[in-house]
C-alpha cells in the first residue's frame, strides 16, 4: 500500500548483509562523500549489515563511520600489508585481518548476501568484475549493484553496453547489474531479486520441446 506522499513502502530487507566496495580517497566531488554517509545510515536503518575492506580512510571510512553512528553493524575484512597504509578501522563491530587480497575478497563474498559497488579507483572496479564474473558462471546467486552518484559509472555502463553489442557479453548478464541513484531503491529492488541462469547451465541446458 501506498504512503501518503504516494511513495511505496521500502522492502523489507533486515538481517542482510551487504559487501560495499569504495574507493580509499574520498574523489573530487564532495557528492562521493555525501552520498557513501546516506548509504551508511541507510543500511543500518534498515537492519542491514555492511561488510567492507575495513579502512578508516576514503569513501570507506565515511561508509563505515555513518553506519556505526547509526547503530548499524560494521565488519571489516583487510589485508595484514595494508593495516598500516589503509589505516585500518579499530572501531567496527568485527575487523578481520586476512593475509592476503585473495582471501580479503573471499572472506567478504563470504559474509555478504549481496554487493554494491559505490564510486572509487581500479580496485574498486576490480573487486566488482570478479564477484559479477562469478554470478555469471554460478558460484553465487547474490544480487550486484551500482550506486550511480553524479553519473560515476556512466562511462562503464558504456563500455559494458558495447560489449554486449559486440556479443561478447549476453544482455541478461548486463542485466544482473542493478543500477540506481538511490540506496533504498537498490535495497528494495536486492530483497526481491531473482539471479537468470548461470553462463555454463544455460549453455548445457537441455533443448526445450
Amino acid at each position: 500500500m501506498a504512503s501518503a506522499t504516494g511513495h511505496l513502502p521500502p522492502v523489507e530487507c533486515a538481517g542482510m548483509r551487504i559487501c560495499v566496495f569504495c574507493g580509499s580517497s574520498t574523489g573530487r566531488s564532495r557528492q562521493y562523500v555525501s552520498a557513501a554517509r546516506t548509504v551508511g545510515h541507510q543500511l543500518a536503518r534498515r537492519g542491514v549489515g555492511l561488510v567492507y575492506g575495513g579502512a578508516q580512510v576514503g569513501i570507506m571510512g565515511v561508509l563505515a563511520n555513518a553506519a556505526l553512528d547509526a547503530g548499524g553493524e560494521v565488519i571489516g575484512v583487510i589485508p595484514a600489508h595494508l593495516v598500516d597504509r589503509e589505516i585500518a578501522h579499530t572501531g567496527l563491530s568485527d575487523l578481520h585481518v586476512v593475509s592476503s587480497m585473495h582471501e580479503r575478497k573471499a572472506r567478504m563474498a563470504g559474509i555478504a548476501d549481496a554487493f554494491l559497488a559505490l564510486p572509487g579507483g581500479a580496485g574498486t572496479l576490480e573487486e566488482l568484475f570478479e564477484v559479477w564474473t562469478w554470478a555469471q558462471l554460478g558460484l553465487h546467486d547474490k544480487p550486484i549493484a551500482l550506486l550511480d552518484v553524479v553519473g560515476f559509472f556512466q562511462p562503464l555502463l558504456a563500455a559494458i553496453d558495447h560489449m554486449v553489442a559486440e556479443e561478447f557479453l549476453p544482455g541478461a548478464y548486463r542485466d544482473m547489474l542493478v543500477v540506481a541513484s538511490d540506496i533504498d531503491d537498490i535495497l528494495d529492488r536486492f530483497a526481491v531479486y531473482r539471479p537468470p541462469e548461470s553462463k555454463w547451465r544455460a549453455a548445457t541446458a537441455p533443448p526445450r520441446p
